[in-house]
């Protein structure tokens, strides 16, 4: 009998089998990454890394490490990396952040071992319904049911994953059809569809609003919030008077001085309402209609329902540049929105809290920076004043799955390399992924992780606030507090290979701040809040 490592060798000869045809047709479309959290029954798609270092594999510590990895690489690369998992329940394990993923149109294949096909009516321990799970966050799903197809469904996968605005795609291999030996051939190659155009009445209705005196607003998402996409919705602001507006849960935001300064949507849906209240009418380009996080009695849930006064000009999978660049001839809005000026913040003192924190943040951010700001409650300080930093580029919370945060870093880190990456963290979601500092520690990431250490479901305690139950009584404080104990951050990321330090005061955290980004490779800030 074979070894693994020997199958498809014949008389010195390689013969390539389903698992290599897999990566070598992934690698020929131009995809060279692979987050990894494998098992049994993908150790021949291992093997077929090893054949092919085209494809550079990391290996993370959990299932949703690798997937919220992919969702931050994807978001700037433009491209998909390449996602394996260990059957069912690794799939399952790393559903939240490829739901996250889904909510941010990112591209990315997410290949899941299975059961050799003899093996599956046995209802071994792991056996599980796969296609129903990976149904819930999929754009595009397949099985492979004969091995010489696996070149040709992969290649499918990859064109899926960046049609439109981008998804996810999910194939499943079963283990003895990856070993099975397939005949050398021409690699299948597939193009991703375009995404839609958009509705020239649309258009022609929103131009129509943007011509008027009124104050009016783009709310934006998607393309419209980096790169061209962006220079475009500045123009036609600077030519209307609208206001630029983006959504809550942006999936990537590029901001700072001499850009066009973006408003982001309150979390909390009476600020959100009052916001999109102030503007008479509202357009827009690449984001879905704004809704309100949870349904609470009295309070607004679809903040624009029933308004006169709005137009959708691009839905998120129609062409967002088309529908700009139609909005700006149409316009006339020619000249570039000069954005805002660099003003960073003065320098805080004293005890450190959300605005301090933000404040040293925006202070010492370099140029061309990507900051992760998923810490929920204290990110929106840093939302309010980022746009008098130097120029960065964001990723946000899209699907508000909690504990993405290090991993999406992961995926920025390996997307751009030589930029800065800044995880702005809060202490309650960070501990769903400490095991990302394990890979950041490994592949040797430049990222600087600032846990907002308030030792607390901060924002549960705000929400109770809210609905005036606070404080709540024992069972309340037990299900809402982080302490006792108070989890010890530099000692946790110390273990795990990333070297740290604590800071309680705005003056500790410049200086710790300023240190951590003029050195390569990871490190964690503890700000005691």
């Amino acid at each position: 009998m074979l070894s693994l490592a020997a199958w498809g060798q014949r008389g010195g000869e390689f013969r390539m089998n389903a698992a290599d045809l897999v990566m070598r047709t992934a690698a020929a479309a131009g995809v060279d990454l692979c987050f990894a959290n494998p098992g049994t029954t993908e150790m021949p798609l291992v093997l077929a890394l090893d054949r092919l270092p085209a494809i550079r594999p990391v290996l993370g510590l959990h299932e949703t490490i690798c997937t919220g990895a992919a969702d931050g690489y994807a978001r700037l690369a433009g491209r998909p990396a390449l996602v394996l998992l260990h059957l069912g329940p690794g799939l399952a394990n790393g559903l939240a952040n490829l739901h996250n993923a889904r909510r941010a149109r990112s591209p990315a294949v997410v290949l899941v071992g299975d059961h050799a096909t003899w093996h599956l009516d046995a209802d071994a321990p792991l056996t599980m319904d796969i296609k129903s799970a990976a149904s819930t966050v999929s754009r595009w799903y397949a099985r492979l049911v004969r091995a010489e197809e696996a070149g040709r469904l992969v290649a499918e996968a990859i064109a899926a994953a960046q049609s439109g605005a981008g998804g996810v795609a999910t194939l499943v291999l079963p283990h003895d059809l990856q070993l099975e030996p397939v005949a050398e051939a021409p690699l299948a190659t597939a193009a991703p569809e375009p995404p839609a155009a958009p509705d020239p009445g649309a258009l022609a209705a929103a131009a129509e609003l943007l011509r008027g005196r009124a104050p009016g607003a783009l709310f934006l998402g998607g393309a419209a919030l980096h790169g061209r996409g962006l220079r475009l919705a500045g123009r036609i602001a600077r030519a209307t008077g609208a206001t630029l507006l983006c959504e809550t849960g942006f999936a990537r935001l590029e901001t700072g001085a001499g850009l066009p300064v973006v408003r982001r949507l309150p979390y909390f849906p009476e600020q959100a309402q009052a916001l999109l209240d102030g503007f008479a009418h509202v357009v827009g380009i690449g984001a879905r209609r704004p809704v309100s996080f949870f349904g609470w009695p009295g309070k607004p849930s679809r903040y624009l329902e029933g308004r006169a006064g709005v137009v959708w000009a691009a839905d998120p999978e129609e062409d967002v540049l088309a529908a700009l660049e139609t909005l700006a001839d149409e316009l006339g809005a020619g000249e570039d929105d000069p954005g805002a000026p660099l003003d960073p913040p003065e320098l805080p003192t004293g005890k450190l809290d959300g605005g301090k924190l933000a404040a040293v943040l925006a202070r010492a951010l370099p140029e061309q920076a990507i900051v992760v700001p998923t810490a929920v409650t204290n990110a929106y300080p840093f939302s309010g004043i980022a746009h008098r930093a130097r120029p960065h580029t964001q990723l946000a919370l899209t699907g508000g799955a909690i504990g993405e945060g290090p991993a999406l870093a992961i995926g920025a880190a390996l997307a751009a390399p030589g930029r800065k990456v800044i995880d702005f963290e809060a202490d309650g979601s960070g501990a769903y992924a400490l095991q990302a500092l394990w890979t950041q520690a490994r592949e040797g990431l430049d990222v600087v992780t600032i846990v907002c250490a308030n030792r607390a479901y901060r924002i549960l305690g705000l929400e109770l606030e809210r609905s005036g139950e606070a404080p709540g009584g024992p069972a309340t404080r037990a299900l809402t507090a982080l302490e006792p104990p108070a989890i010890d951050w530099v000692a946790v990321a110390r273990g795990l290979g990333v070297p740290g330090a604590r800071a309680e005061t705005a003056e500790e955290l410049a200086r710790i701040l300023e240190g951590a980004l003029r050195e390569p490779g990871p490190f964690l800030i503890e700000a005691v809040l």
